[in-house]
């Protein structure tokens, strides 16, 4: 176990490192450097304990994780976000475990957790701040991915890889997996009261394996465009509940939204966002965004990327058409090839390529 723990702590200060120093390293890449460095401080503490104790003691790697992958995606979503003083209470349950374990020597014997000793109050204060803390945060971080991939559809008519955060979903989804096995293994040890250290194995040997992938995915990742502000998103929510909208209103609305889109052709332009749309009608986007949402029955995302599905389709019927299939797309607005081959066969149920010659086939009989 001291080779996991020692190779844990050189990767979890070298992921540091990287992050930090990367191209214009943001406010997220500076959280996200502080939460490698204090990993590494737990298989440091990890390593020392096997070699002074030959058992870990009772400290827990779950205290730091959880809290840490909130406040790194709170960061990332958040227009503006500023590190405080108070986001450092989030570390306060781990680094008490942490320091009083060291002081009072408290070991990490699974088979012995629920032995009647001095201790066993410590241990089952200790088995409670874990169970709340996962079920505090993990759900809390889901939440918060979820809500800003559903507002990109809300907000922009391409989305890039870098705004979806799909790595974070994966880690978060794979981390309560991963928790729920090692909750099963040391109930199992517990239990039968077996001297096993299949679950430090278990619970390190993954620790290891989030680092490298963290490490990896936060040099790649880029800022993000961020729709959650202090105090914006409330406030709008607020003007929404308090303001309905007349259907005069969402009659001129859903018209102003129709001329853009079919006498401008505003959807051609790959860039275009809810923001855009609403400094070209002159209407505030919560109103914009209830319009297309109840009365057009779409999001934002699929409402443009339709119209843009639509004239590419008038394009691969041409025979004439000197464009190529990318080119095509391009041209009616799609950003990139894979995303308008991914969303017109979402559509049509069939690639570009496959939807033209099917066309011209039909032509020629």
């Amino acid at each position: 176990m001291e080779t996991i723990a020692w190779i844990g702590l050189a990767q979890s200060l070298f992921g540091a490192v990287l992050v930090v120093t990367k191209h214009s390293a943001s406010t997220p890449d500076r959280i996200l450097s502080v939460w490698l460095c204090l990993l590494s401080v737990v298989f440091l503490s990890f390593g020392i304990d096997l070699k002074v104790y030959s058992a870990p003691l009772l400290t827990s790697s779950f205290l730091l994780f959880n809290p840490a992958i909130f406040l790194y995606v709170i960061s990332l979503t958040t227009d503006g976000f500023r590190l405080k003083p108070l986001h450092l209470l989030h570390l306060i349950p781990f680094l008490f475990f942490e320091i009083f374990s060291h002081i009072s020597g408290t070991g990490f014997n699974p088979h012995l957790f629920l032995e009647s000793d001095s201790d066993l109050l410590f241990r089952l204060l200790f088995a409670g701040a874990n169970l709340a803390s996962w079920a505090i945060y993990s759900p809390l971080t889901l939440l918060r991915v979820h809500k800003h991939r559903m507002e990109l559809r809300n907000q922009l008519s391409t989305i890039e890889s870098a705004d979806k955060l799909s790595w974070i979903l994966f880690i978060s989804i794979f981390y309560t997996v991963y928790w729920i096995l090692l909750l099963i293994i040391s109930i199992y040890v517990v239990t039968v009261k077996a001297d096993n250290p299949l679950p430090h194995y278990f619970n390190y040997s993954v620790m290891l394996i989030l680092v490298f992938v963290i490490t990896y995915y936060g040099v790649r990742q880029s800022e993000i465009r961020k729709f959650f502000g202090p105090g914006k998103r409330a406030e709008e929510a607020r003007v929404v509940s308090s303001q309905k909208i007349a259907s005069e209103q969402e009659q001129r609305i859903a018209d102003a939204i129709e001329n853009f889109l079919k006498v401008q052709k505003g959807y051609r332009n790959s860039q275009l966002s809810m923001e855009m749309l609403s400094k070209a009608t002159g209407f505030p986007r919560y109103q914009l965004t209830e319009v297309i949402n109840k009365r057009l029955g779409s999001s934002f995302f699929q409402l443009i990327n339709s119209y843009r599905t639509l004239e590419a389709k008038e394009l691969l019927a041409d025979p004439h058409s000197k464009y190529s299939i990318e080119a095509m797309g391009s041209e009616c607005g799609f950003g990139s090839r894979s995303s308008f081959y991914s969303f017109f066969k979402k559509s049509e149920g069939m690639t570009p390529m496959e939807y033209r010659t099917m066309v011209l086939s039909e032509k020629d009989v």
